[in-house]
Order: C-alpha cells, then structure tokens, then sequence
C-alpha cells in the first residue's frame, strides 16, 4: 500500500492563543522591519505565541514581545464603566519569511 502524503494539519489550541491580527497606524509602521502584531489570548505565554504563529502560517520566528494595552474609563448616559484590557504580541520574523494579514480584506 502506498503511503498517504503528510497533510499539514493545525491543532485547534493555537487558534486560542492568537486571536486576530491588529491593524492599526502604528502596527504597519511595523511591518518596515519585518515584524507582525496580534491580538492574542490573556493567558498566553511567549512561547504558546510562538509555537502558534509557527504552526498557523509556516513561518520562523524570531522574536515575541508582549504588552497588555489597559482599558479605559468611560462614561455612557452617566453610566461609568470600564473596556476590557488587551493583550498585544509583536512578532518579529526571521529574514526572508513574511505574512500577509492584508489579503483577506
């Protein structure tokens, strides 16, 4: 019997980890020295963000830097309340490799 080819197949906890590309001003200023960012879990850690992006995309990573963007105060019809915090993930990548969150816009 011959063999099947390897399929490429992404287990479904790195979708947990990275939740969506963030677009911004800022973030494709970015992408001049080769690096993404993301929206990611709060409980990620630095090398499930790393181990994720590898996984989702084929691409080799060199870098992970994480922040937690507070969220606001606000006030709505004299309501106080508050937005949610947000964790960021910049992703440096090695030279040559690339993502295009672009292309489903």
């Amino acid at each position: 019997m011959a063999k099947k080819p390897a399929t490429k197949t992404v287990e479904n906890r790195h979708y947990d980890v990275v939740l969506a590309p963030y677009i911004t001003e800022k973030s494709t200023m970015v992408s001049e020295y080769n690096a993404v960012v993301f929206k990611v879990a709060g409980t990620a850690s630095k090398p499930q963000i790393k181990e994720a992006i590898e996984a989702i995309y084929g691409v080799s990573v060199k870098g992970v830097n994480t922040l937690v963007a507070k969220g606001k105060s606000k006030r709505w019809k004299g309501q106080a309340y508050k937005r949610s915090d947000v964790k960021k993930a910049i992703i440096t990548l090695a030279e040559g490799d690339s993502i295009d969150i672009t292309s489903g816009i």
